[in-house]
């Protein structure tokens, strides 16, 4: 039985487990699972066999924290902890009663909490009961009712330390996810401290960051933007350059809508004539006159009239939309798109023998939309509204199937700059999934050097990543002197 397993064995068995048993399984965890070096660097704390009296509130714990604290009493910082109940028993993160000191590096740091929150969703899709909170470090937020009331049994327990715990989880009874649950507290909790995983468990380790990291990056699928377009009609694809907001788009097209639709790309030269109805010159006969032309949307409509059409708006924030729209802004609203008391709006020119314009209840719009381009203005909120939006952030697997390994590396260590110290504005400048898609090391060594590292330059010179600027240059440079 490895250490690990002896742990999950003493977790399991609640207020049973044999006293004394707790702080023998931990040490062993250093020099088998983690550098045995590294156990300077932790506090083992048990408190499984303490009288009411002398422990916490009379609330029974074990756990890892900063070994800067005192030897007993309440504790600063963060900590791995885990409760003992009858039945089960509680794991999870924590800050000591006595505040985030000095653990403000771990717990005030942006990876930390995208990672806390990836953790969460990687384990409930497993079956697992766990709860995380937004903000390690918003102490005055308790774990809400709606979890605390499926577990009430802990009531004491989250009566005493509810509003230190920001990561919280009910160990499941099945043995070999109780272990996998473990094993994810103590892995992550030994990467946020910097402790070396020994070569036997790096896999495993390994593993578990990139589901975290895939997790902090959730890629939708076409069917996800599907459904969302039936239900909403107007949506927006948001992300990065090289996220395959574009491609995605047409899959849609392809898949959902039987390849019937249109695509038109918005820039700041298409104006109102193009998109909705306007003049154009028409020279018959040898004679200079203006005819009504029709514009994407209203070719859309016609296309839409006995069947379901997709219009697709590539880079729909490129054009001033104010202007492109125009009145027709009030005919996007999903919940009044056809039947009798559908809006409609008075066309400046009449076209096909109609002076005024509606939606057809079978067309649906599509719109992709660079974040990273700071020099295009955002959408008011008065078009915002109208529109439901999907981020659509790099696909790490895409680069596993289609990648050499270094470039999985490179994007890896270029993710984790973003994740742990981007601010939130800023995490979706993370280049996409196609930056590093290459078919053998020459090609990607290409990449890297004539289409990554000078777009990274260009957010260097933009200052576009804050407090992570200094870690970008880093990182970037390393690239750089490897590719040459």
């Amino acid at each position: 039985m490895t250490a690990l397993q002896r742990i999950t064995a003493l977790i399991l068995q609640g207020r049973q487990a044999p006293e004394g048993e707790i702080r023998e399984a931990v040490e062993s965890l250093f020099g088998e699972r983690f550098q045995r070096a590294s156990i300077k660097d932790v506090q083992i704390r048990d408190a499984y066999g303490l009288a009411k009296e002398d422990s916490d509130a009379g609330v029974p714990w074990a756990g890892l924290i900063n070994p800067d604290n005192p030897a007993s009493g309440p504790y600063g910082g963060a900590s791995l902890v885990w409760f003992p109940g009858e039945t089960t028993s509680l794991i999870g993160f924590g800050v000591g009663t006595r505040g985030i000191s000095p653990d403000e590096g771990i717990l005030s740091r942006p990876g930390h909490r995208r990672r806390i929150a990836a953790l969460r969703r990687v384990l409930a899709k497993k079956g697992v009961l766990i709860w995380s909170k937004a903000d390690p470090t918003a102490l005055g937020t308790s774990v809400p009712k709606d979890f605390t009331s499926k577990l009430p049994e802990f009531a004491s327990t989250f009566k005493r330390y509810s509003n230190e715990m920001y990561l919280v989880a009910s160990v499941p009874a099945d043995a070999a996810l109780a272990e996998e649950t473990v094993r994810s507290f103590f892995d992550l909790y030994a990467y946020e401290r910097g402790w070396t995983i020994l070569k036997a468990y790096e896999s495993e380790a390994s593993e578990l960051m990139g589901r975290l990291r895939d997790q902090l990056f959730q890629v939708p699928t076409a069917d996800d933007v599907a459904k969302l377009v039936r239900a909403r009609r107007f949506v927006v694809l948001q992300g990065a350059p090289g996220t395959g907001k574009t491609r995605l788009a047409e899959q849609v097209k392809l898949g959902a809508f039987a390849n019937q639709g249109s695509t038109i790309q918005f820039h700041p030269s298409v104006t109102y004539e193009d998109f909705v109805v306007g003049l154009s010159p028409d020279t018959a006969d040898q004679q200079l006159r203006f005819r009504v032309r029709a514009g994407a949307l209203l070719d859309a409509a016609k296309a839409a009239a006995e069947k379901d059409f997709l219009l697709i708006i590539d880079e729909i924030n490129r054009a001033d939309l104010s202007k492109v729209l125009g009145e027709a802004i009030y005919l996007f609203e999903a919940g009044e798109v056809g039947g009798s008391n559908a809006r409609e709006v008075r066309l400046p020119h009449p076209i096909h023998g109609r002076g005024t314009f509606r939606f057809p209840e079978t067309l649906y719009v599509l719109g992709t939309m660079n974040t990273s381009d700071r020099s295009i203005a955002s959408m008011d909120l008065a078009i915002r509204r109208r529109f439901a939006f999907i981020s659509v952030p790099p696909d790490r697997s895409a680069i596993e199937k289609y990648s050499p390994a270094q470039g999985l590396q490179y994007f890896d260590n270029l993710a984790d700059v973003f994740v742990e110290h981007a601010p939130d504005d800023a995490l979706d400048l993370l280049p996409g999934h196609a930056y590093f898609l290459a078919t053998d090391d020459t090609s990607l060594r290409a990449r890297m050097k004539y289409e990554l590292v000078p777009l990274l330059d260009d957010y260097l010179r933009q200052g576009l990543l804050g407090p992570a600027t200094a870690e970008l240059q880093s990182v970037r440079d390393r690239i750089s002197d490897e590719v040459g």
